[in-house]
C-alpha cells in the first residue's frame, strides 16, 4: 500500500527525525537535548531525555486546537494555539504557542503562553519570553528574568499545610466532672 518513499510520499530520513530537527530549514526547539546549554540542570536534562519516551502530541506553528479532551498523552508540545483541558505528565509550550483552558500536569515548560488553570503538581517552569496567568498552582517554582506569571498563585505545599489546619481537631475525651460539695 505505502510506496518506499515512506507515508505520503515524504522519506524518514535522519534529518527528518523529531529528534533531528534542529537543522537550517526547521526551527530550533527550546526543550530538545540539543538546545540544552551543557551545564543545564540535571533535573532539566531528565526531563527533554525522558520526553522522547511514551506519547507525544505536538501542535505545530500555524496549527489551532479548539474544544479538545487531550487524554492518555504523556507530552504535549504547543508551538501553534491549544484551547483544551488535559491531565497529563509534560506541557511544553514554545515562544510561538499559546494554551488556554485548564492543564494538570507534573512538569510545566512555558515559553509562550498560558491563559486558564495550571496545577504543576512537581515543577513549573516560566522561561523570559513566557508569561502565565490565571489560577496557577506548583509543586516548585522557576522564573528567569522577564518571565511573568499573573492571578491566583499558590505553592501547593502552602495549600496542604492550609488543609491540615483547616481540619476540624480530633474530639479528644474530656475527664467527667467532679461535683463540688457546698
Amino acid at each position: 500500500m505505502f510506496d518506499k518513499e515512506g507515508v505520503f510520499g515524504r522519506t524518514r530520513s535522519p534529518a527528518n527525525t523529531p529528534q533531528n530537527r534542529n537543522s537550517s530549514s526547521a526551527p530550533a526547539r527550546p526543550a530538545d537535548a540539543a538546545a540544552k546549554p551543557a551545564d543545564a540542570p540535571a533535573a532539566e536534562k531528565e526531563t527533554s531525555s525522558s520526553d522522547d519516551k511514551g506519547s507525544k502530541l505536538i501542535v505545530g506553528p500555524n496549527i489551532k486546537l479548539k474544544g479538545a479532551e487531550i487524554l492518555d498523552c504523556d507530552t504535549l508540545v504547543v508551538e501553534g494555539r491549544v484551547e483544551a483541558s488535559m491531565n497529563s505528565r509534560v506541557i511544553q509550550i514554545f515562544e510561538s504557542g499559546t494554551f488556554i483552558g485548564k492543564a494538570e500536569i507534573d512538569v510545566a515548560e512555558i515559553h509562550g503562553r498560558f491563559e486558564g488553570d495550571i496545577t504543576a503538581r512537581k515543577r513549573l517552569v516560566v522561561h523570559a519570553s513566557g508569561k502565565v496567568s490565571g489560577k496557577i498552582r506548583y509543586g516548585k517554582v522557576s522564573i528567569e528574568d522577564g518571565g511573568e506569571i499573573i492571578g491566583d498563585i499558590s505553592s501547593l505545599s502552602n495549600r496542604s499545610d492550609t488543609a491540615k489546619i483547616l481540619k476540624p481537631a480530633e474530639e479528644t475525651p474530656r475527664p467527667a466532672a467532679i461535683p463540688l460539695s457546698s
